[in-house]
């Protein structure tokens, strides 16, 4: 059975998120989203609100789980016996800065990361841009799935 973790804070989930998650199911039995705080974020929606819209967004779906997790997520990995992460790519810069990621996460835990592409129509959606338009009232459904609500 292949398995992979899809690790984030998914504050809130996006539809570039959800079409990463889709794509790894293609190649992957089961995709663990797996959701994490970062103590350098602030965060909109607590950990329970966020692990609901993605479990309610993929409840049909047998391929995903989603699971709360703290500390580094190699370590999480290691005890889900899991040896490939997931990670979405919008644009290059992404690119530089999950390549860093990806190669101290394959030091540490030999885990390997496949990177996915966001299509163009998602592409430029952020959760940050997202908490932002949500903050100002404006209309943030076309960016996220319908589970997501302020």
């Amino acid at each position: 059975m292949k398995r992979a973790v899809f690790p984030g804070s998914f504050d809130p989930i996006t539809l570039g998120h959800c079409e990463i998650i889709v794509k790894a199911c293609e190649i992957f039995d089961e995709v663990i989203v797996s959701v994490g705080n970062n103590i350098q974020k602030k965060y909109m929606f607590s950990i329970d609100q966020r692990l609901n819209f993605i479990s309610q967004e993929f409840k049909s779906n047998s391929k995903v789980s989603v699971e709360k997790y703290e500390g580094l997520t190699v370590d999480f990995c290691k005890s889900k016996n899991v040896k490939h992460m997931v990670r979405g790519l919008r644009n290059p810069a992404d690119f530089e800065f999950e390549k860093k990621i990806a190669l101290f996460n394959k030091s540490l835990e030999n885990t390997e990361t496949i990177f996915l592409l966001t299509s163009p129509n998602n592409a430029f959606i952020s959760s940050s841009m997202v908490r932002e338009i949500m903050e100002k009232g404006g209309n943030y459904k076309k960016f996220v799935p319908s589970s997501v609500t302020v």
